[in-house]
């Protein structure tokens, strides 16, 4: 009995005869669609699923990361790091210290024409894509299929968020972050807060951070005077700042702005004649990126050095404005006036030498290139220019300038550097081909040849009534010497110290027509703390007697020693302090007559101030006030005015001496002055110390004091026949000239407490009876208006007197 069955027929008719059934069994409803259509349909099926998997994947990613990223808020309080930047009076940048150079400006602030290149150069769909531009990025893909070459389609927005929060690498997850970044901040921050951020923040070359700090950097102009052609030429620096650098790389510029220029036109921000004149327009670029308006490093230095005290390493990124006292007229002069006294010594100085030696090649190629390489470690000075010799002979020289350029000097442009072209010049003297030399460029459009100044000087100069610093050259280069001669340099004053001693005479009794012995003086070793001292004129020559007048507009020592002596010089060194300077360096000796303490030209100009003002202390100051980027005010100064001030001597003192001290301009040792201004309302007095270490100039006019010094930095003698009135002098002179221009003559008023007796001026109650005599002054109580210091006594009288008499 068999366990099986047959197969079971399928039900329906049988097959016909000689047909056998088909192998494949009945056939469903699908199997009647071509199997090209069931194959894309198998491909969109697995389409779906995957984009609905990547889909989901990418919800999954994005809530994990978006919790994660940076908080973007901070971005509608921007604060970006700015410099610390010195202004002048007016408002003229002379100094900027930071990493990065910017200058925040608002929106509303950045001009239309600026705004417009950039969104030309960089983002034409700014205001109408919500961050991730759609339209762009599938005009870049079909740009790069069809140039075969990558175009990017960052917009502004996502370059903002990339340059605030993300690193410049290129990987998927960087990129991914920049556009969730983008997404968040253009949820919370307005278009217009976003082009704020990215005009001031864009990175456009030479540490320029920002468009306006651009504007200034390449065109040394605020960004709102700028044109359609700097605009765009600013507009092609994001891209690549090194690459289209209008400074080292010019015709690559030219090209992007040109560029830029017919993206706007095709945008419909310019017309075609507009377009067509940005082309035309030829900029002027500037070369150097540090030349401020004016010559203020010194100046500058000393902000710096204030605000880092005050504030710490932030006065470098917090974007501090410091406006100062300096006005940049008086400081360009003074600037001028300095070194043109320094090189005026300086021609009078043997020739050095050259200041290097190079052997020139033979090719013109490789000889330029030599040249450039050495020039480069001696850079110009100044007007003084360096060079290299290519010819050299006593009637004329050819020098060789960095870049090619090629120049002759001849006839008196030689007279300086003659010792350097004799046959038998030593070898480091000789001036031969190779060597690095300096030359200047005289306003006949001549060059000489000149050296490098070894000597320093100083000049400052200041308002009288209110202790504001308007002009402050602290030596004569920067670059060669930070040291600021005018606040750290300790100099002997020599006799422009005379008028404070006199000043300290007046309140104990002695007066402009007093007789004073001008008669060799000795003192024993005993009297001099074991060395002998025996005090000489600087003529050499004693007039036996002459009034105190005289003998301090002829700058006579003698008498000025006599002067200490008989008001002793403790009375001498108390006096001193009411101008400001430190007792601690003015040794109460009688060599303290002839300024043989030690101070600084900023305390000196301090000191004549007194006189100048009528009396009263005043303390220099630079920083008038301190704002942060909104322009809130930080600090304010508030110097005393009027009679808030101390009073340091009596009106009538500072008549008295100003009254001197123009006689000392008038006929005495300061007639250079006099004879150049033509003034009658300037005063001031010369000074050189002994064996001529320091030459000074110091003086006034009732609207400014200024003062000059020249001398080594290592004390040494200047010269036989130097001399304050020789050297520091001229520099003064040069100075008011143009401080003084169009200002009146002011005369000088007597004040109570002064008469007029004897042809000169004195104090009221020495008259009637009580004034000069032959030998010296009968010595009457002082008219006390300053608390100053008390009657001399009878034995004191009898001293004084005796003093005269031998």
């Amino acid at each position: 009995m068999s366990l099986t069955f047959p197969p079971r027929r399928a039900a329906g008719k049988s097959s016909p005869p000689g047909h056998a059934p088909s192998p494949r069994g009945p056939q469903s409803p699908r199997s009647r669609w071509p199997w090209p259509l069931r194959a894309l349909g198998w491909l969109v099926g697995i389409g779906l699923v995957s984009v609905f998997a990547v889909l989901a994947l990418g919800v999954v990613v994005v809530a994990s990361i978006y919790p994660k990223l940076p908080d973007v808020s901070d971005l509608a309080d921007y604060r970006p790091k700015q410099p610390l930047r010195v202004f002048s009076a007016e408002g003229a940048l002379i100094g900027e210290f930071g990493e990065e150079r910017r200058k925040l400006t608002p929106i509303e602030d950045i001009p239309q024409v600026m705004k417009d290149a950039i969104l030309a150069a960089e983002d034409t769909r700014f205001f109408e894509h919500s961050g991730i531009d759609h339209i762009g990025i599938g005009r870049a893909i079909l740009a790069n299929l069809r140039d075969l070459k990558s175009q990017g389609a960052s917009t502004i927005s996502m370059q903002v968020a990339r340059n605030m929060y993300l690193s410049p690498e290129q990987t998927f997850t960087r990129k991914l972050y920049e556009i969730l970044l983008t997404l968040k901040m253009e949820h919370m921050l307005s278009k217009e807060e976003i082009l704020e951020i990215y005009m001031n923040q864009i990175f456009l070359g030479n540490r320029a951070y920002g468009f306006s700090a651009a504007a200034e950097t390449y065109f040394a102009k605020p960004l709102q005077s700028i044109s359609v052609a700097e605009a765009a030429m600013l507009a092609g620096l994001p891209v690549a700042p090194s690459l289209y650098n209008p400074i080292r790389r010019p015709e690559r510029a030219r090209i992007r702005q040109v560029h830029i220029i017919n993206r706007m036109q095709e945008q419909g921000f310019i017309t075609a004649a507009q377009a067509q004149a940005a082309k035309d327009e030829k900029l002027e670029i500037r070369r150097v990126i540090d030349n401020f308006p004016v010559r203020a490093e010194y100046v500058a230095e000393m902000v710096r050095q204030s605000m880092v005290e005050r504030y710490g390493q932030e006065a470098y990124t917090r974007g501090l404005n410091v406006y100062t006292t300096i006005q940049i007229a008086d400081q360009e002069v003074a600037y001028q006036a300095l070194r043109a006294g320094v090189m005026d010594y300086e021609k009078r100085q043997r020739y050095r030498g050259p200041e290097a030696f190079i052997a020139l090649p033979a090719g013109k190629t490789e000889r330029e290139e030599a040249i450039d390489k050495i020039l480069a470690t001696h850079p110009d000075n100044g007007d003084l220019l360096s060079a290299v010799v290519l010819e050299a002979g006593r009637q004329k020289v050819v020098l060789a300038r960095a870049g090619g350029q090629t120049l002759e000097v001849s006839g008196n442009g030689l007279r300086v550097v003659q010792s350097g072209l004799a046959d038998r010049a030593a070898a480091n003297v000789k001036i031969r081909p190779g060597a690095v030399v300096r030359v200047v460029k005289h306003a006949r459009n001549g060059w000489e040849m000149v050296q490098l100044p070894e000597v320093e000087g100083a000049m400052v100069a200041l308002e009288p009534d209110t202790g504001a610093i308007k002009a402050l050259v602290g030596g004569f280069d920067f670059n060669k010497s930070k040291f600021n001669h005018v606040t750290q340099a300790w100099r002997q004053p020599g006799s422009t110290f005379k008028p404070f001693i006199y000043s300290a005479a007046l309140e104990r009794g002695f007066m402009p027509t007093t007789i004073i012995a001008d008669s060799p003086m000795y003192f024993p070793p005993s009297a001099g703390g074991g060395k002998a001292w025996e005090p000489k004129n600087y003529d050499g020559r004693f007039d036996g007697s002459l009034t105190m007048r005289r003998a301090l507009a002829r700058s006579k020592n003698i008498p000025s020693v006599r002067l200490l002596q008989a008001i002793t010089p403790k009375v001498g060194q108390e006096w001193v302090t009411r101008f400001g300077f430190d007792p601690k360096r003015q040794i109460p000796v009688l060599p303290m007559a002839l300024g043989s303490g030690e101070v600084t030209p900023l305390q000196m100009a301090g000191g004549y101030a007194v006189f100048a003002n009528g009396g009263y202390r005043i303390d220099p100051w630079l920083i008038e006030r301190v704002t942060d980027t909104r322009g809130t005010v930080l600090t304010q100064a508030q110097p005393p005015k009027g009679k808030d001030r101390p009073q340091a001597i009596s009106d009538r003192n500072a008549f008295i001496m100003s009254t001197m001290m123009h006689d000392v301009v008038r006929s005495g040792t300061g007639t250079r002055a006099y004879n150049a201004l033509k003034r009658s309302d300037i005063y001031g007095k010369t000074g050189t110390t002994n064996d001529a270490h320091d030459a000074w100039f110091a003086g006034y006019h009732p609207s400014v004091v200024a003062v000059a010094w020249v001398g080594y930095d290592t004390p040494r003698n200047l010269g036989s026949r130097e001399t304050g009135g020789g050297l520091s002098l001229p520099i003064w002179v040069r100075y008011m000239q143009t401080a003084l221009k169009n200002v009146p003559v002011v005369e000088l008023k007597p004040p109570p407490g002064v008469v007029r007796s004897g042809g000169d001026w004195m104090y009221t109650e020495f008259t009637n009876g009580r004034a000069v005599s032959a030998l010296g002054v009968e010595l009457a109580p002082k008219h006390d208006v300053t608390g100053g210091f008390a009657p001399p006594s009878q034995q004191e009288r009898e001293q004084i007197l005796d003093l005269f008499r031998n």
